[in-house]
């Protein structure tokens, strides 16, 4: 049997669990963490192939560009830090090795310039026909900013800033030829939560986060692997005007999926939407054992939803 992305990934995290790690945390979390004195580094790396996250005659290259450091940046919001550098390599045919990159570097430079992050360095190189880039983000917050996977509480309340779903159904919008609607937009043009993180950063009340990269059906199960807990989900309180299995299942919302003290979150909602004028919503919470259960309205549902798998 093909092994799943996770799978792979554990087998990858076992095989170098004993070498040294010469102060960086091991595989699991967004982003890897190094303590400099009282702050920390956070570091991560993403990869957009060509004809799997994004298509050339869908989206511009200014897009494109924008999408490469976006993407990024948003693991580094959701360790709770602010980004500050990234490095870029692109490997890309003859037909993206002049006008194309122009328009690509312009977009990257537009958010980097945006968000204040640096471009530290990289690498070029030819492919035969497809455009492979990958993005390495650096970020920085104090020690006790930084928000892990693994610290989600037994009776946490379970929340996503935003809106779910648009960028999946985007995609299926794009596929079908449909490049003008509003989620077609939304998809070519991901948002990175940076403000919103280091925000919650600041927060003693969050406990566990992420960033919603496969869809909260996959994303949750992280934090629950990592802390050890299981979860309740209600799919009446998820935010999102489409159907389910694009908030569930789907792929690049980028937004943040966290958990909070049961008793500070009414403050901390009125606090966090006053401060970054973005939602934040209730949608379950954290339980004990290891269970994933969905429910509607307090009642358990069957649903068998899986997120986005990149294998």
């Amino acid at each position: 049997m093909k092994k799943s992305e996770f799978s792979f990934i554990g087998d990858i995290a076992k095989m170098f669990n004993a070498l040294p790690h010469h102060g960086f945390e091991p595989i699991g979390d967004d982003c890897t963490v190094i303590d400099i004195g009282d702050e920390a580094l956070v570091l991560t790396t993403d990869m957009l192939v060509e004809d799997v996250h994004f298509l050339r005659a869908a989206s511009s290259a200014e897009e494109v560009g924008r999408k490469s450091i976006l993407v990024n940046i948003s693991d580094v919001a959701a360790m709770g830090a602010k980004p500050v550098a990234t490095l870029l390599s692109l490997s890309l045919p003859e037909s993206a090795q002049e006008e194309w990159v122009e328009g690509f570097m312009r977009g990257y430079h537009e958010v980097s310039e945006r968000e204040g992050v640096a471009l530290v360095g990289g690498d070029t190189t030819a492919s035969r026909d497809k455009i492979t880039i990958n993005v390495v983000a650096i970020g920085r917050a104090p020690k006790a900013n930084i928000k892990r996977r693994s610290a989600a509480r037994i009776g946490d309340i379970i929340c996503v800033t935003g809106e779910l779903g648009i960028s999946s159904k985007g995609l299926v919008d794009i596929m079908f030829g449909d490049l003008d609607t509003t989620a077609a937009r939304c998809h070519r043009n991901a948002q990175a939560r940076t403000t919103e993180g280091a925000w919650l950063g600041t927060q003693e009340d969050v406990h566990a986060m992420m960033d919603v990269s496969d869809g909260i059906a996959s994303d949750i199960k992280h934090i629950m692997e990592q802390s050890k807990v299981g979860a309740e989900i209600d799919t009446a309180l998820i935010p999102t005007d489409y159907d389910l299995r694009f908030a569930l299942s789907g792929g690049e919302d980028y937004e943040l999926l966290l958990t909070v003290a049961s008793d500070g979150f009414e403050s901390l909602k009125r606090e966090f939407e006053n401060a970054t004028g973005c939602q934040l919503t209730a949608i379950g919470r954290i339980t004990d054992g290891g269970e994933l259960r969905w429910v509607e309205n307090d009642a358990t549902i069957e649903f068998n939803f899986e997120g986005f798998k990149h294998f």
